[in-house]
């Protein structure tokens, strides 16, 4: 048998010195963080490829355990549908699909069924898809949602007509997913996060209609510890920008229906 299993590949050491708190920490490996070096690719493809060929002997075990797992799994399921603004709001899955439907009903779950998103034909081509937060606006006519392809939780935030089932020319890239509708149906606030670090960093106000690089930056959190975001408060009245860490949160608020005014901190 071991004479069938290739030999591992192994991942060439770059000494690399990291300085924190004056304390110097030597890294061999540092060189593998960067994902977008052809080099870096290549030794994770032989790596994929040295598993493959190890566990071929396992592939029918494989095969039997796979099916005996979705064998007891339920495969047409939805979710508890749930009311707000004049419509049920509710994800399914059918039959053999890997990815769910999310839909909507008018005042009644005996009415016939909107598909906001149809995630499976989204998901074609791509070897990874995955949709983030879904928020609607409060006119209940534009869908915003956040996708991923890469498999990063960085996501981009596009928007949906669903009035004509169109998407909409506006696309913000980098996000953590989630956009927060003001009142007006025109602005939604959004999380952008730090290239490097993926931390939330940056709170943007977004116009409908503009482009993503007009957008208005509403709070820069500079402190690498810790982590912002925006959300809207069970009421719908306020947005709030959030920025947190272990130890410490802080909160600050505005009137949903003045998106053009200024943030007010509960407490430094």
């Amino acid at each position: 048998m071991s004479e069938l299993i290739p030999s591992a590949p192994l991942a060439k050491r770059i000494p690399k010195t990291l300085t924190v708190h004056d304390d110097p920490r030597v890294d061999d490996y540092y060189w593998l963080n960067d994902r977008e070096n052809p080099e870096v690719i290549d030794y994770l493809n032989a790596e994929n490829d040295y598993l493959k060929k190890s566990m071929a002997h396992t592939d029918a075990l494989q095969e039997t355990l796979y099916t005996e797992i979705i064998g007891r799994i339920k495969q047409e399921d939805q979710s508890v549908p749930i009311f707000h603004n004049g419509y049920f709001y509710i994800t399914r899955f059918e039959q053999g699909g890997e990815y769910p439907i999310h839909a909507r009903k008018k005042e009644s779950l005996d009415a016939p069924e909107e598909v906001l998103l149809h995630v499976p034909t989204l998901a074609q081509g791509h070897g990874y898809f995955a949709i983030g937060s879904r928020s609607v606006s409060p006119n209940n006519q534009i869908l915003a949602y956040g996708e991923d392809k890469v498999s990063r939780r960085i996501y981009t935030i596009r928007f949906k007509d669903l009035v004509t089932g169109d998407l909409l020319p506006d696309v913000i890239e980098n996000t953590s997913g989630s956009a927060i509708w003001a009142t007006d149906n025109v602005h939604v606030f959004y999380t952008a996060k730090d290239p490097v670090t993926l931390r939330g960093y940056k709170i943007f106000r977004h116009r409908m209609g503009t482009n993503a690089a007009e957008d208005v930056e509403a709070f820069h959190e500079a402190d690498e510890t810790f982590d912002a975001f925006v959300a809207k408060t069970k009421s719908e009245k306020y947005i709030v920008i959030g920025s947190r860490q272990t130890i410490s949160h802080e909160y600050q608020f505005l009137l949903a229906d003045a998106p053009l005014g200024d943030f007010t901190i509960f407490q430094p």
